[in-house]
């Protein structure tokens, strides 16, 4: 399999064509690898976190659960930790919307290149500094479940 890289996430993404659309100003990163994984599977694999991983989601709810933030995912279909929003034959689309900020990621399979990419819309200061505090960890977490793929 391939070297996780960064790189821009291709224009076919249905990222691009979430509601009001990708602004300037939004926070979008994305990593791709070479698979021949079908796309679920490579989905599922990626977002089976290992332990620390785990361990720093339930830090994070206990430290943003006095601020309102949503802990609990009720979705009926989700992958990981995360609710499906979307999907087609090539891309799944996961993520929420909260009070603090919208995310969004994309696991898009094209050409035998798997491409996770990650898009985040703040809506406040706190989402702001929300962002920033969880950036080392975002970047560690996303090209390890690449890796995995």
């Amino acid at each position: 399999m391939g070297q996780v890289r960064a790189t821009a996430l291709p224009s076919s993404s249905l990222l691009f064509q979430q509601p009001a659309g990708i602004q300037p100003g939004d926070f979008v990163d994305c990593y791709a690898s070479s698979t021949d994984r079908p796309l679920e599977e490579a989905a599922e694999r990626a977002f089976k976190f290992p332990a620390w991983v785990s361990a720093l989601m339930r830090l994070r709810n206990l430290l943003v659960t006095p601020f309102g933030l949503n802990t609990e995912i009720t979705s009926p279909e989700k992958i990981g930790f995360f609710p499906l929003v979307n999907r087609s034959d090539n891309e799944l689309i996961l993520g929420l919307d909260d009070k603090h900020l919208d995310f969004r990621i994309s696991v898009l399979k094209q050409e035998g290149q798997i491409y996770f990419a990650t898009w985040v819309r703040t809506k406040n200061r706190f989402g702001c500094l929300y962002l920033r505090l969880i950036m080392p960890f975002h970047v560690l977490i996303v090209r390890n479940a690449v890796k995995r793929v």
